[in-house]
């Protein structure tokens, strides 16, 4: 298991999600609320990568990071000149998963490829951020 870099392409849009804390909630009669916090780290975090307008070549480097990564338990590790692109430093720290959450991405489902017109492409990418045994 080990960290594979993300091709590096900077993101036209991103949305992330930083997860949740493993918990159940109760609620009595009277209304009030308990709450039984099962750990003390988030998991299923997520987050959406857009690529618009990036050449072929581009987009297949993202496809052949999905089929490096998809057969191994080998997980995504971004920098700031990729997922993390454009974000101020706080920030980048949350979508690289990095300062101890233990969190790895990985791809939730497939990349979508649109071919916008010959050379270029619109790739879509969802991502979970999930814990390691």
């Amino acid at each position: 298991m080990a960290a594979i870099a993300f091709p590096s392409i900077k993101p036209n849009t991103r949305t992330y999600s930083p997860g949740k804390y493993p918990m159940s909630e109760f609620k009595a009669l009277n209304g009030t609320t308990t709450r039984l916090l099962y750990g003390n780290r988030r998991s299923d975090a997520e987050m959406s990568l857009g690529f618009r307008n990036i050449t072929d070549t581009q987009a297949a480097s993202i496809l052949a990071n999905y089929e490096q990564l998809m057969p191994s338990a080998d997980w995504i590790s971004f920098t700031t000149s990729d997922g993390a692109a454009g974000a101020d430093a706080p920030m980048a720290n949350y979508l690289r998963e990095v300062g101890g959450s233990g969190l790895r991405w990985r791809y939730a489902e497939a990349p979508s490829v649109e071919s916008v017109k010959p050379g270029l492409s619109t790739v879509q990418v969802r991502l979970v951020g999930q814990l390691d045994p």
